[in-house]
Parts: structure tokens; sequence; C-alpha cells
């Protein structure tokens, strides 16, 4: 016997709450007290904005499930064959679309996030391993080179420091364009290397690592920094980068002394270009460090890492013997290792993004 549909007890209190809510702004709109005040307008108007969709189709699911009642009900006490027939195909058809409009609330109901759509500091750094280590950094950051390409993002490079000819201990960029740092924040963690070096001339497969933060960029708004906080050194310029870098004292090292946080660039001619670099990268760290405990305050009940922007986990191995990639976060694993290191990383991207959602979803 066929079951009617209902509603999730805690789904149908969060859509209530938003019907509630969007009704009240609806009100609102229309004071003269709120026409009157332009902030007040614009700020109800992005919350009705974001309500809308929800309390629309949470209304569209409250009716087909009402309709499915009503289907399972005729399929039950329907005494022609041909009558029940039809009424279970439609309660069946009711079921589908319910699941799916169900879903399609849940996301909706999930929170956007502010941060998603502002540029992101990609920090690389060679980790366990020696100069294959330092190989690999720079086969990692080639990699979000390539895929910033495919996305018609723009990068700048803000410090890079190099290894042996062909590896690098530590670069950090910027990547700017639509939903950089929503896309990207998966990626930080640690990344694992599994090949057999090209120095290495038994045959022997060697692992090394490297480490990946993805950063939001901090905007002066997000959080304010006391001068007296910082200590500013100036220093000569070391490395590529020609005469006239390497002649003056342009180079720039910020020290946040409540938190520790040192910043060093001295990828510019410029002292000034160099400091403001270095200041956009400390208040990128240091909202990235109060995300971070939010989100790992919010994890702790969770089974997976995902989101969690825990630095230290390991998340992914990059395995060359078997042109293998794994994602230990959510057990992905992906036979397309070239690809994966040419930059198409959207399969990857997805699977992180989804399996955050349905965490998140879970949590509503």
């Amino acid at each position: 016997m066929m079951k009617a549909s209902t509603l999730d007890p805690r789904l149908d209190g969060r859509l209530s709450d938003a019907e509630r809510r969007f009704e009240g702004i609806e009100e609102a709109l229309a004071s003269p007290e709120v026409l009157s005040d332009h902030d007040k307008l614009r700020e109800l108007g992005q919350e009705r904005s974001h309500l809308e969709p929800i309390v629309t189709t949470g209304r569209e699911l409250r009716v087909l499930i009402e309709e499915h009642t009503g289907a399972v009900e005729l399929a039950a006490e329907a005494d022609d064959p041909e009558m029940r027939t039809m009424a279970e195909e439609e309660a069946e058809s009711l079921t589908q679309r319910i699941e799916s409009l169900t879903q399609e609330v849940k996301e909706l109901l999930i929170p956007p996030d502010p941060l998603a759509n502002r540029p992101a500091v990609v920090e690389v750094r060679a980790g366990t391993g020696g100069d294959e280590a330092g190989l690999f950094a720079a086969d990692l950051m080639r990699m979000y080179r390539s895929y910033a390409e495919r996305q018609g993002w723009s990068m700048e490079l803000v410090s890079f420091s190099e290894g042996i000819p062909g590896s690098i201990k530590e670069a950090i960029f910027t990547l700017r364009g639509r939903g950089v740092y929503g896309r990207l924040r998966y990626e930080s963690g640690v990344h694992r290397v599994q090949r057999v070096p090209a120095t290495e001339s038994s045959g022997r497969i060697h692992t090394s690592a490297a480490t990946v933060a993805v950063l939001p960029e901090a905007e002066e708004v997000d959080l304010q920094i006391d001068p007296n906080d910082l200590r500013i050194d100036v220093f000569r310029s070391s490395g590529p980068g020609g005469q006239s870098v390497n002649t003056t004292d342009s180079a720039v090292r910020i020290t946040h002394l409540p938190s520790g946080l040192v910043v060093s660039c001295q990828d510019e001619k410029s002292q000034h270009k160099n400091k403001a670099k270095a200041l956009k990268v400390l208040r990128s760290r240091l909202l990235d460090h109060m995300i971070s405990e939010k989100e790992a305050e919010r994890a702790r009940e969770r089974k997976t890492q995902v989101g969690t922007g825990d630095r230290s986990a390991k998340i992914r191995t990059y395995n060359f013997p078997q042109s293998r990639v794994t994602d230990h976060r959510i057990g992905l694993t992906l036979y397309t290792l070239d690809d994966v290191l040419g930059g198409d990383l959207d399969e990857l991207i997805a699977a992180l993004r989804l399996a955050d959602q349905e965490e998140q979803m879970g949590e509503a």
C-alpha cells in the first residue's frame, strides 16, 4: 500500500520561518519609514531576494504533498482498477517531483557564502621530500595557473622563492575572477605525490608533499589592523629581478605582533608596492584564520574534512605510476592524472562542493 508523502518536521519549521520573515519584509517594505531610509531599503530588498525563491519553492512543495496525499487516498479507495492504476501512476510521478523539489529547497536554505566571489590568495609551499617536494610544488602552481586560464581568471604574483632549477620553495599569488574563492577554497591542505624522481637511478618510487593554502582576499572593511601591532622591516631583494631590484632596499617584511604572522614581499621594484602587497596577504591570512576557526567548530561532528580549512590534513594523493588522483576527504579516485595536473579540476571541485553542500543540508 502506498504511503502519503510528508514534509520533514525540521524542514517544515525552517520553511515556515522563512515564510513569516518574507511576509514581515513585504509589510516593512511598504512602510514610509523604510521607504525613506535607503540603507534599510537596500538591506531588506537583498534579504527579500534571498527568501523569495525559498518561499516560492516551499509553497510549491506543500501543494505537491497535498496532491500526493489525495492521489494515495484515491488509489486506496478506488473500486475501478483503471482509476486505481491512474491514481498510483500519478502518486509515483508526484513522489519524484517531491524528492526533486525537497532537494532544491534544502539547497536554497543553505546560506550563501559571502566570500564566494572574492579573489583568492593562493600559497603553495614545498613540504617533506627535499628537492622533489619543490618540483611537485612547481607542478601544483602550474596546475592552478592552467585552471585559472581555463576559467578566464587573472593571476598576479605576490611572492616567489625558487629552489633548484624548476622547483619552488614558496609561491604566493592572487587569482581574480568570478567565483574564485568559492571554487578553490577546498584546495587547502597537504597534497602528496608518489613518483620516481628524475634523479632516482634505481626506479624507486618516492613520496613527497606540498602544502596549499587558499585564502579569501580580505578588504579593509573585513578587519582593521592597528598600525601599532605591526613591525615593518625593509631589506635588499635577493634572487632574480634585475639590477634595479637588487640594488635598493625595496623588499618588505611585515610582522603582525599579536599573532606572530610574518609576510614578506620583494616581487616589485617599489618598496611602497611591496608593502601594499604584503599588507593584503597579511589581512587575508588574518581573515582566513577567523573563518577557519568558525568552520572547524562547525565541523567537529562531521565525518569528513571538506571545507574545514584544516591546513594539516592530507587531502589528495597524485600517484604517477598508476596515473591516479585520489581525494581522501570524499573517497574520489580519478585515473586522469595528466589532465588534472594540466588544470582540469572541474570534476574534483564539483564533487567537493557537492559533498560540502550535502553536509550543510544534513545540518539544516
